[in-house]
């Protein structure tokens, strides 16, 4: 099996052909697309006709299951949630302000695969922006005003009862739960080395970043406007343009990423899981 991988030639992404992922693969194989992976950040592989047995093998392939809080499985799996949105669904798009998955969890995954099964004809693409090029640009004063920050992440904003997907949030076609257990927090650097490559990048950003460690409100909340501005600029970032049957595996440790619109009155559904925090 040789594998062809074809980059974005935006700040980063791949798209991978003369692959089957509707077939177990050899460790030589894995090994390959986890190469491609950590150097391109995001992999797309079209034409893939998977079902959600294939897509749990392909996940469990790359470290196993993360963990999702807050969104209830699809029915008679453990492991697999619906990304979807009906046409006449008037609720904000969901995930459309940037993130890192779950990055307020203490062990966060590794990385997100997602499988599109219906896609509409406009709108809809998922944006995604190189934390590791984010730094690596960053001006001098601004990096000297984030080394060694230990920033505070917390799901409250979106998942607390009160918060975006709460109590408040009606008429969503997606199953989301809310609960107390959102108000928790969680240190994680901001500046930190990747766990499999150790190139240093920018984890997380204002919005499941609520503050940072030794800093007041007055301070750590502007601080965190300009950095998401900074975080989330053109010169970082790769559009992805979704077509039916395709997989999309991300990076956690090395993107943002966020959802887009533009596809009202029609239907969108999509499969996710999430790769477990790397292990070595």
């Amino acid at each position: 099996m040789t594998l062809t991988i074809t980059p974005s030639g935006q700040a980063c992404g791949a798209r991978v052909t003369g692959v089957d992922l509707t077939r177990p693969l050899d460790p030589g194989t894995v090994a390959e697309i986890r190469s491609a992976w950590l150097d391109h950040h995001v992999l797309a592989f079209p034409n893939q006709k998977m079902n959600d047995d294939d897509l749990e093998r392909f996940t469990f392939s790359f470290g196993g299951f993360g963990d999702d809080p807050f969104i209830r499985p699809i029915p008679g799996r453990e492991h697999i949630i619906a990304v979807k949105r009906g046409a006449h669904e008037t609720a904000p798009i969901f995930a459309e302000n940037w993130h890192s998955d779950w990055s307020f969890q203490a062990r966060p995954p590794a990385g997100t695969c997602l499988f599109s099964i219906t896609i509409p004809a406009v709108g809809g693409n998922t944006e995604f922006s190189n934390q590791h090029a984010a730094l690596d640009a960053m001006p001098v004063d601004l990096r000297a005003r984030v080394e060694g920050l230990q920033a505070i992440h917390s799901a409250r904003a979106g998942y607390a009862p009160q918060g975006m997907y709460g109590a408040k949030d009606k008429n969503r076609s997606m199953d989301i739960r809310s609960g107390d257990e959102a108000l928790e927090t969680q240190l994680h650097p901001f500046i930190r080395a990747h766990p499999e490559t150790g190139r240093l990048g920018l984890f997380g950003c204002a919005g499941y970043i609520i503050g940072f460690e030794g800093l007041d409100d007055d301070e750590a909340l502007p601080l965190l406007y300009e950095l998401i501005h900074w975080q989330g600029r053109e010169e970082f970032r790769y559009t992805h343009v979704w077509e039916p049957d395709m997989l999309v595996m991300w990076d956690n440790r090395s993107v943002l990423h966020r959802a887009t619109g533009g596809y009202d009155g029609h239907d969108r559904l999509l499969h996710r899981t999430t790769i477990a925090a790397w292990d070595g």
